[in-house]
């Protein structure tokens, strides 16, 4: 992967891949699977002198259904959000 540096309360996530069958085995069109919720932190910014960076590369994490904006980058596609738009991480 490129390397790529979000700057200040930026974060870089890789979205979780989106469920293809439900737990009876029904495969779930494209057209009708949930954009994903729960990412992989990437990479962090510095912050910014009034937000401190509480996320680190390598947090799981859940954030809103609208956040941030995709890129693509070596085929894969990412998520480039603020520190803010992230609702939770999970242990």
């Amino acid at each position: 992967m490129t390397n790529i540096k979000p700057l200040a309360d930026r974060v870089l996530v890789r979205p979780v891949a989106a469920e293809t069958k439900t737990a009876s085995g029904i495969i779930i069109p494209d057209n009708a699977k949930e954009k994903p919720l729960r990412g992989e932190v990437l990479a962090v910014g510095q912050g910014t002198k009034d937000e401190q960076m509480v996320l680190k590369a390598g947090d799981v994490v859940l954030y809103g259904k609208y956040s941030g904006t995709e890129i693509e980058l070596d085929g894969e596609k990412l998520l480039i959000m603020r520190q803010s738009d992230v609702m939770a991480t999970l242990a």
